[in-house]
Order: C-alpha cells, then structure tokens, then sequence
C-alpha cells in the first residue's frame, strides 16, 4: 500500500515536470498530475485500513515504537506508515515427543529428566496455552514473535527437569504422575503468566522408563499375577476338600442310620416296594414265619 503512494507521488511529479519543460507529454501533464493523485489517494487509503481476522490482534509499531493501542478483529482505521503486526489468541498447542514427526520437530525432541533415584526418564509432553491480548504489545517488545521458541519450550523443559528429581522413576510412571503434572503445571503456569501467556492445559503424554527398570516392573507383575492365580486354586481346592467333607459325613451318617434305625418291618416294605417296581419279578413266595423273607422268582 505504501508503494502505491510513491507511485502516486512519482506520477505527479512527472506530470509537473512535463508541465514546465517543453515535453513531448506536456499537453497531458494534467492529466498525469490528476492520476498520480488519484493512485496516491488510493494507496493511502488502503494503508489506512487493515483488517485483523477472526482469532487474532493487531499491534502497532511505527519506526520501532510499539503502541499499546490493540487492534481488534474486524477493520481499523490506522496511520498509514504504521506496522501492523497480528498475534493469534486462539488456543495453541506446542508437542515434545519422541516419536518422529509427531512433534513440532521432525527429530526427537522428547524430554530426558534424571529421576530421584539416578535413573533417566523420557517423557512426551504437549503444552496447551494462548495469548493474554492485553499483553500482546509487551510480548512483542520484549520476546517478539517468536515466543514458542524464546519462552514456551524452554520453560516447559527447564521446569520439567527441575521438577523430575523429587520422584523415583517408578513413582513418576504409576503412583504420582498426576501429582507430578499438577506440579509442574503449577510453576509452568506461573512462568508463563508472567511472560503474558496463559497456560490452559498440561498433558503428560507418554513416560518411558530404562528398560532394566521396565524388565522389573513386568517380573513383578507376572509375580503378582501367579501369587493371585496360586491363592485362587487353593482357594478352590479348599472349597472341593470341604465339599468332599460334608458329603463323607452324609454318607456316614446315612450308614449309621440304616445300621441302627431301620426294623424288620421297614426292611420288608423296601423290598416289596423294589419287587414291585421290578419287570423281571413275576412271583413272590412269601413264609409265614414271623421273620422270614419272600422269595423271588423270575417268571423267564
């Protein structure tokens, strides 16, 4: 747009000239003059208006000043030699990962921490913060532009570091990763605030142990699992013996009962009641003593 206004200056100078020296292009000088007005008006008109989209701010900066002025989204009307330099406030998100091209680097570019016990941990990590508009005109002035790489990743990786060495390496994995996230969101959150960034979000993606350390884990683990799988057979075999228990103590009860409860007259009845239930019985001999027992006789 500024070009536009030297060429609009450019061109009424030329038709001015034309005007006094004895030029081929003199009868149009006019209207050289009128264009080169127009094409200055023009471009100073456009240079005055800037439109800031959706999600983002404008700063100003005139020959190395930058103003406290922020311009919001929609068009503004600004001095045409200022500098307009936009900001995105929407929600970003910067990944430290291990894994290839997943991060903002195509190398590795997860975090090694030293733990507690000596031992090195590997962690991914993705930061999700945005802009305080309001500072946008100090980020500028005193970070720049480049604030992913001036402030947003060296902190996250200096805090996560500084923060790292109160665990064990085994903590870090199981029982205290969500406090050790809390943690470092915490002193993160400060930092950045202080930058003016607000930190939204903290995700420890992924924490990768030694492999020693990963062996001992798992060994412990089948351990457990066989420890458990060990209590649950004796737990069942417990359960046969006594089953096999109360059933011996029927069956003895039972035999005790027959040896000793049941008379002559019963044990009549149960044989009457057999015979009769019986196909191959056709015949019954009955004594007529007094204990005597019928005598069977198969028809066949």
């Amino acid at each position: 747009m500024i070009l536009l206004i030297i060429v609009g200056i450019v061109v009424f100078a030329v038709g001015y000239a034309a005007k006094k020296a004895n030029s081929p292009i003199y009868p149009y000088s006019g209207i050289i003059k009128t264009v080169g007005i127009v094409i200055a008006i023009v471009g100073a008109l456009s240079a005055s208006i800037v439109q800031i989209n959706p999600g983002e701010i404008g700063v100003q900066k005139l020959f190395g000043k930058v103003s406290n002025t922020i311009l919001v989204s929609g068009l503004n009307l600004i001095n045409p030699l200022v500098e307009v330099v936009t900001f995105d406030t929407k929600t970003q998100n910067y990944t430290m990962s291990g894994v290839l091209d997943e991060g903002e680097k195509s190398t590795d570019d997860a975090i090694r921490v030293l733990s507690a016990d000596g031992l090195e941990v590997i962690i991914d990590l993705t930061v999700l913060y945005k802009i305080v508009p309001t500072e946008a005109p100090r980020i500028l002035q005193e970070i720049g532009t480049d604030y992913r790489n001036t402030i947003v990743r060296p902190i996250c990786r200096t805090k996560i570091r500084d923060n790292a060495v109160y665990y064990d390496a085994v903590a870090l994995y199981s029982t205290k990763r969500d406090e050790f996230q809390a943690r470092i969101f915490k002193t993160i959150e400060s930092d950045f605030k202080s930058r003016g960034l607000m930190l939204e979000q903290l995700l420890v993606r992924n924490i990768t142990l030694p492999a020693s350390v990963k062996t001992t884990i798992e060994s412990k683990i089948n351990a457990e699992q066989d420890a458990q799988k060990m209590t649950f057979v004796l737990q069942k075999e417990k359960q046969e013996a006594e089953r096999k228990r109360v059933e011996a103590q029927g069956i003895a009860d039972y035999q005790k009962i027959l040896s000793t409860g049941l008379s002559d007259k019963q044990l009549q009845y149960e044989m009457i009641k057999a015979i009769a239930t019986s196909p191959n019985a056709k015949l019954i001999i009955m004594n007529g003593g007094k204990n005597s027992t019928p005598v069977i006789l198969d028809a066949k």
